[in-house]
C-alpha cells in the first residue's frame, strides 16, 4: 500500500464494523474452518439475494468455474467456448479439466462474447460455453442461451465482476445452468479470497457440494463416492461475506454514483468511449472502465496510465487477449479484433470511500493530458 496521502489506488476493500464483530464471533466459537454457522447462512442469503435455488460457497472464483465444469463431466476431448477478452481463470478452469478452451471474439462496443463468432468456432466437440459479464456489463444471455439450446450446450456464467448486475430484472448468474462468482479483495463483495456457484438444479448442486468436499458421501462420513477436491470456504470468510451482503446494495449504489460522476466529467473529452449496454440490462460498476481512442484523443491508454501514475493515481489496462498468451495461443485471424479493444482499455479508481474530489482530480488529469497532446499535435 502506498503511504502517500495523495495516492489513489485503483481498488480497495471496505469492511464494516459488523465484519469484525462476526469474525470475532468465529474466533470465540472456535469454528474457523469450513464448518460453522456462517457458511450456511452466507449461502442461503446469497441464494436469496440472487434469486437462485442453490448457492454453494467455494474457496475462489476459479474453484467455482472448475467445479461447474467438472460436475458437467467436461474432460478430455471436449471443447468449451470462452471469450478472448477475460481474466485467464476462465480458460484455466477449462484446461484444468483436461478440455480445450476455444477462443471466441467479443463485441468491441459491449466487451462481451460475440454469439455470431461462437457459431463460427462451434464443433462436434463443443460441450459448453462460458459467457463473461466483463467489467460488470451483462452479456447477451438470451441470444447465448438460444445458441446453447440449439446446439445442446451447457451454459456457465462467469459473474466474477458482475455481482448485482441484472438483465430484464433478473440477476446475472441465473440465466445459465450455473453462475460463478469471485469474492477477491477487489470485487464488489469481498471475503479476501472466495467464491460461489449458483444453480437452480438440485442434481448439479449436489454434485458441486460433493466435489467441493473431497468427493465425500453426504450420507456416510469419510466414505468417498468419487475423487473430489478441497474447495471449501472457511467460516471466517463466510462471516465477512454475510457482513458484506448486508451492505451490498449500499456499496453498489455508491459505485453507481461514482460512475455517473466519471461520465459527467469525461463524456465530452475527445477519444473517451464508454461501454455500450444492451437493452434491458443494468450493469454494475466493478471498475470504472472505458476505452481511449488514440485516433481521436492523440494519446494511448498506456500513455494515460503513465501520466496518472506520475500523479499518484493507480489505474489498470484491460486484460491481454488470451490468444496472445502462451497457454492459449491462437492465430485465428478473427481474434485480432480483440487486440484493438484490449490495448485501448483503461480502468480507473473505483471503490467505496472514493470521494467526489478524488474522481474530479482523476478526470482533470485525463482531460488535461488529452488537451495538451492535441495542442502539441496541431502545431
Amino acid at each position: 500500500m502506498n503511504s502517500n496521502s495523495d495516492f489513489i489506488p485503483v481498488s480497495k476493500p471496505y469492511l464494516t464494523q459488523e465484519a469484525k464483530t462476526f469474525v470475532v464471533d468465529c474466533l470465540d466459537s472456535g469454528w474457523i474452518s469450513s464448518k460453522g454457522a456462517y457458511v450456511e447462512r452466507f449461502e442461503n442469503e446469497f441464494a436469496e439475494k440472487c434469486g437462485a435455488k442453490h448457492a454453494i460457497s467455494v474457496s475462489s472464483g476459479t474453484a467455482a468455474l472448475h467445479l461447474a465444469l467438472l460436475c458437467l463431466g467436461i474432460g478430455s476431448e471436449d471443447e468449451v467456448i470462452v471469450p478472448d477478452l477475460t481474466f485467464a481463470a476462465t480458460a484455466n478452469a477449462v484446461i484444468l479439466c483436461g478440455a480445450t478452451p476455444v477462443l471466441c471474439c467479443v463485441n468491441k462496443d459491449e466487451w462481451t462474447l460475440d454469439v455470431n463468432d461462437a457459431e463460427a468456432v462451434l464443433s462436434d466437440k463443443t460441450k459448453a460455453i462460458i459467457p463473461v459479464h466483463l467489467y460488470g456489463n451483462p452479456a447477451r444471455m438470451h441470444e447465448i442461451n438460444d445458441f446453447a439450446k440449439r446446439n445442446g450446450l451447457s451454459v456457465i456464467e462467469d459473474c466474477a465482476e458482475s455481482l448485482g448486475a441484472t438483465l430484464d430484472g433478473r440477476y446475472l448468474g441465473t440465466f445459465g445452468d450455473m453462475g460463478c462468482y469471485s469474492f477477491f479483495a477487489n470485487k464488489l463483495l469481498s471475503t479476501g479470497e472466495g467464491g460461489m456457484v449458483t444453480t437452480d438444479s438440485d442434481a448439479l448442486a449436489l454434485k458441486i457440494r460433493t466435489l467441493r468436499d473431497h468427493g465425500m458421501s453426504t450420507e456416510k462420513r469419510y466414505w468417498h463416492d468419487i475423487a473430489g477436491l478441497n474447495y471449501r470456504m472457511t467460516n471466517i470468510q463466510a462471516a465477512i461475506g454475510v457482513s458484506q451482503l448486508n451492505v451490498f446494495d449500499e456499496f453498489a449504489k455508491a459505485r453507481s454514483e461514482q460512475e455517473a460522476l466519471y461520465k459527467k466529467y469525461l463524456t465530452d473529452v475527445p477519444g473517451v468511449i464508454f461501454k455500450r449496454v444492451i437493452k434491458g440490462a443494468i450493469p454494475v460498476n466493478w471498475l470504472m472502465s472505458l476505452r481511449i481512442d488514440e485516433a481521436l484523443s492523440g494519446i494511448s491508454a498506456a500513455e494515460l496510465q503513465g501520466i496518472l501514475t506520475e500523479h499518484q493515481i493507480e489505474s489498470r489496462l484491460f486484460f491481454y487477449p488470451l490468444h496472445q498468451q502462451p497457454p492459449y495461443s491462437n492465430e485465428r485471424a478473427a481474434l485480432k479484433s480483440t487486440d484493438v479493444l484490449s490495448s485501448s482499455g483503461l480502468s480507473l479508481p473505483t471503490f467505496v470511500g472514493l470521494s467526489c474530489e478524488d474522481i474530479q482530480r482523476v478526470c482533470e488529469i485525463i482531460s488535461t493530458a488529452i488537451t495538451n497532446r492535441q495542442r502539441s499535435l496541431s502545431k
